[in-house]
């Protein structure tokens, strides 16, 4: 996938003439990529239109001028994306009691290793976690994974955890959507 490129942000008041077309575009970009696994998993496969979204938004909230901050925006989201053969996504863990979320996040801590992605070929490609959001003790409730494929199609994905254990095969929006982001 190409990332976002600096041409692609708008300031922040343009963005705000333009911003419903935008986020609705962008909504349904993110709703044909996001996928439950269990009630407690959803993952939101990013593409360049939904990382566009990202920065933009925080331009508008942050009312950030200055040219390297908006750089560095688009150096922090375009590494959700991943390099050529890779599905970048936000991995977001869900749980709705406050009071239990914190037991569970460290209960959950070995989750790491035990996502996978599952391709039409058979193969199982594990996930890539980033490091910097979790520690000895408990998992951040979001984390950025990426998934390198190479040539493989996604069909779905398998977490192994046995808290967690659970299996989600992609329908065909979500396998066509994913297919047209790595022919990007």
């Amino acid at each position: 996938m190409k990332p976002v490129v600096r041409e692609d942000i708008l300031d922040h008041v343009t963005y705000g003439g333009q911003r419903d077309a935008i986020r609705a575009s962008a909504m349904q970009a993110k709703d044909l990529r996001r996928v439950h696994v269990g009630p407690h998993l959803t993952f939101l496969f990013e593409n360049p239109e939904t990382v566009r979204y990202q920065v933009l938004e925080m331009v508008r909230a942050e009312q950030i001028v200055r040219e390297a901050d908006i750089r560095h925006e688009l150096e922090t989201y375009n590494a959700l994306l991943g390099g050529p053969g890779d599905l970048g996504c936000t991995m977001f863990i869900e749980i709705e009691d406050e009071k239990a979320r914190p037991g569970l996040l460290r209960a959950w801590r070995n989750l790491p290793g035990q996502v996978f992605l599952l391709l039409a070929d058979g193969r199982v490609v594990p996930a890539r976690w980033d490091d910097f959001q979790m520690d000895e003790d408990r998992l951040s409730s979001v984390q950025f994974l990426r998934f390198p494929l190479g040539e493989g199609e996604p069909v779905g994905i398998r977490v192994t955890l046995p808290a967690l254990s659970q299996e989600t095969r992609f329908d065909p929006a979500t396998r066509e959507a994913l297919a047209g982001d790595l022919s990007a």
